[in-house]
């Protein structure tokens, strides 16, 4: 396996300290940093971004998500491993990921079942980590970054 090139926000320099500065900020808005953790590791499941999912698993693991929740958060609607707060989450997650799979991806239902666990700030953490985490699974996907490759 090899890259395409290097990462696009490795090459234009000036684009990877405004997009650490919204992940610094992502981590002061009162979310638990599991429930952050397992947001990403889901979304870059879903868009096949092995980078990220090598990357993510390793860091849910430092923020404490235990391998019995790793290895089943593909598949967390089926496994009693998660919380309602997280399962809210990670629907939320999922539904902003996949918005062209159908209109209105995220539904009222969605919403109102994260905002029943999340107040306002905790949302805005949450919505920018999705976000920024699709942002890097397209960069990196497209540019076929190598799972490990970042330490």
């Amino acid at each position: 396996m090899q890259s395409r090139m290097q990462n696009p926000a490795m090459v234009l320099t000036d684009a990877m300290g405004p997009i650490q500065q919204v992940l610094a900020a992502v981590r002061t808005g009162g979310v638990d940093g599991e429930i952050l953790e397992l947001v990403h590791l889901r979304i870059s499941q879903i868009n096949g971004c092995s980078a990220c999912v090598d990357g993510g698993a390793k860091t849910a693991r430092k923020a404490g998500v235990s391998d019995e929740r790793l290895a089943t958060v593909a598949a967390w609607r089926e496994t009693p491993y998660f919380s309602e707060e997280e399962r809210a989450a990670l629907a939320l997650a999922e539904a902003a990921t996949r918005l062209a799979d159908r209109p209105d991806a995220v539904t009222d239902e969605i919403w109102d079942s994260a905002a029943s666990y999340f107040d306002e700030r905790q949302l805005a953490a949450i919505v920018l980590m999705i976000g920024v985490t699709n942002m890097f699974n397209r960069l990196n996907a497209t540019t076929r970054q190598i799972a490990g490759a970042w330490g």
